[in-house]
């Protein structure tokens, strides 16, 4: 009987679960593979894999601790598996958090999963830039630039907001739109994005396991962009928030100063719903949709050829979770 496939998943957050929980769908999926999802945080790690465990029959997910500054510790996970997918990345923390874990952490990644033999699948984010003046796209952009020196087959995602039951964008606002009187927009409210649904990122990591030789070759070495099928402006997806939360608030502009003003002051205090840093300020005034580049893929091509059919709408998806309370975040 020939070996179960090995995937190795490095980041057990939103998505992780999302590419978890497609990688182990159907029964034949259970029983021909074996899906290791490591992360730092063995407790948060414990919870996931027994929350996503499927009952009365294979188990296919198991967990390791890992730490992607460890080299040594990638090589033990990643020996004999095929397909690494890494979600290594972080929304704030300092320069050097942001250095290491999306750059050096990323490019540790792709050099253990080439030593490996292994597929390399990275997720990094629309906007990535390595010659952004902020940390969060400048650390995407050379840790994309450095994968690809390490591992040049490796597909590089590039999602724009990823949304789905347990996200932190339409919850958090839903929630706000709970406690506050107005929805704030920074700027105008006129900043683009393109959502695409959590489980449509995961079914295309799911295809390119199922090892479709013209997917493969397709994806190999290349960069794709993940938009849903829709755009909207910011406000657009602020009165989304309040038509599927069945409420009505007015929406309020605020300049980008007042943005740099709140993101100083939150940035030093615990994580609540409020909480924003100045660089996601500065970040909202540039769109975050797929561009037109011909040497960029895009989610929606590949879906529909590979996929099973084209990614889902925030339409489609959000009134299955909002405005269900046990979704939304808490707010402290």
């Amino acid at each position: 009987m020939a070996a179960a496939q090995k995937i190795v998943i490095c980041g057990s957050g939103f998505l992780g679960s999302y590419v978890a929980k497609e990688l182990i769908k159907s029964r034949v999926a259970q029983e021909s593979r074996r899906v290791v999802l490591t992360s730092r945080n063995t407790q948060k790690l414990d919870k996931l894999v027994q929350r996503l465990q499927p009952s009365g029959g294979p188990t296919p997910l198991s967990s390791a601790q890992v730490d992607i500054q460890n080299t040594s510790q990638l090589g033990q996970v990643f020996k004999d598996a095929s397909l690494v997918v890494s979600l290594v990345g972080i929304l704030r923390g300092s320069k050097a958090d942001f250095e290491n874990l999306q750059w050096h952490g990323a490019r540790n990644v792709a050099v253990a999963a080439q030593e490996a033999g292994a597929k390399l699948v990275h997720i990094s984010a629309i906007g990535a830039d390595p010659d952004s003046p902020l940390d969060y796209p400048r650390t995407k952009g050379l840790g994309e630039r450095d994968i690809l020196k390490a591992h040049p087959s490796a597909t590089i995602i590039r999602p724009s907001l990823v949304f789905g039951p347990g996200d932190e964008f339409f919850a958090r606002f839903a929630k706000m739109s709970q406690i506050m009187p107005f929805l704030p927009v920074f700027g105008l409210g006129g900043t683009r994005f393109q959502p695409v649904y959590a489980a449509d990122v995961a079914r295309i990591i799911e295809a390119i396991a199922g090892g479709d030789e013209n997917l493969l070759n397709e994806v190999r070495g290349k960069v794709i962009e993940a938009g849903g099928p829709d755009v909207f402006t910011y406000k657009e997806l602020m009165n989304i928030v309040l038509k599927y939360s069945n409420r009505w608030r007015p929406i309020l502009p605020l300049p980008y100063t007042v943005g740099q003003v709140q993101g100083a002051i939150m940035e030093k205090l615990p994580p609540t719903i409020f909480s924003i840093t100045r660089d996601q300020v500065s970040q909202l005034k540039s769109d975050n949709i797929e561009t037109e580049d011909p040497k960029y893929l895009s989610l929606g091509d590949l879906l529909n050829k590979y996929g099973g059919g084209p990614p889902k709408s925030v339409h489609d998806i959000l009134p299955t979770y909002i405005p269900a309370e046990k979704n939304l975040i808490n707010i402290f």
